[in-house]
């Protein structure tokens, strides 16, 4: 399993940053986001592209190989008249990873892995189409994780999920099955828009987690330690783990903890529960 960003397990957060604003590349990192993702993409005008392209290559080519570690470019989707400079600029100063956005198919990883030899392609699924061939991108050579772009899905099905988000639970659904299939990490859930609403991020994340997503992208710092803090398990999640492996290295194979046979899932799951805790 490939990860990036972070070297061990793979983000939890991803934080946006306008690629025009080069005095905020620094301060995203120090806040404590996995990753952060310098965007060509949806935060820059049209005017101001060519502008941000050569910020973020020119802070890319004298970043520090831990700053570049723990970021990712959004470069502008395939179909667009930007792409293959976005492309050229990436491949100049060596990008590790790149979002793509629109992700509809493996040629357009392929054209990505091509222009930029070595990166690592996390794949934006945001439209019905992506979502048809999900599995497709999923399996293709340098996609390294799938991101579902929830608010573009939402608008190109003229679903209105600002109340209710259940009709986003197939193409969720979809994505989950085809990273586990592909042997990528958990993917990564869209941006909750409502800055000052703590209730909504935390739902949205529940929501996500229900569904087997393992991650969450961000547009404000104060939305990166929330989503840590409630992805982190619980004091007594941690303690039922210790209590299973300790059950299972006392009687491997046939061990019972309060009532229930400790098998094999549920070793592995408190395995994981235990690596999510830092134990």
């Amino acid at each position: 399993m490939m990860n990036h960003c972070t070297s061990e397990l793979p983000p939890r957060t991803y934080l946006f940053v306008p690629g025009t604003r080069e005095d905020r590349f620094a301060k995203a990192l120090a806040t404590g986001a996995d990753c952060v993702i310098l965007d060509l993409e949806d935060a820059v005008s049209t005017d101001d592209k060519p502008r941000a392209r050569e910020i973020v290559a020119g802070w890319l080519a004298s970043a520090s190989s831990e700053q570049r570690s723990r970021v990712a470019v959004r470069i502008n989707d395939a179909g667009s008249s930007y792409f293959a400079d976005d492309l050229g600029a990436l491949r100049v100063c060596g990008a590790a990873t790149i979002v793509l956005p629109k992700a509809e198919n493996a040629s357009q990883i392929a054209a990505v892995t091509t222009g930029v030899p070595g990166a690592r392609v996390l794949a934006l699924i945001e439209s019905a189409r992506g979502v048809a061939y999900v599995d497709e991108i999923a399996s293709a050579p340098g996609v390294s994780r799938l991101l579902f772009g929830t608010l573009d899905f939402a608008l190109e099905l003229d679903m209105d999920i600002s109340v209710d988000a259940s009709g986003l639970a197939y193409a969720a659904s979809r994505i989950v099955i085809a990273s586990r299939l592909s042997d990528l990490p958990a993917p990564v859930a869209g941006v909750t828009p409502q800055l000052d609403d703590d209730a909504r991020l935390l739902a949205d994340l529940a929501q996500a987690r229900s569904f087997g997503f393992g991650a969450k992208l961000c547009i404000h710092p104060k939305q990166v330690g929330l989503i840590h803090e409630a992805l982190l398990p619980s004091a007594q999640a941690l303690e039922w783990a210790r209590r299973v492996l300790a059950a299972d290295a006392a009687s491997p194979g046939a061990a019972r903890l309060d009532g229930r046979m400790v098998d094999r899932p549920v070793v592995l799951q408190a395995q994981r529960v235990l690596a999510l805790g830092g134990s």
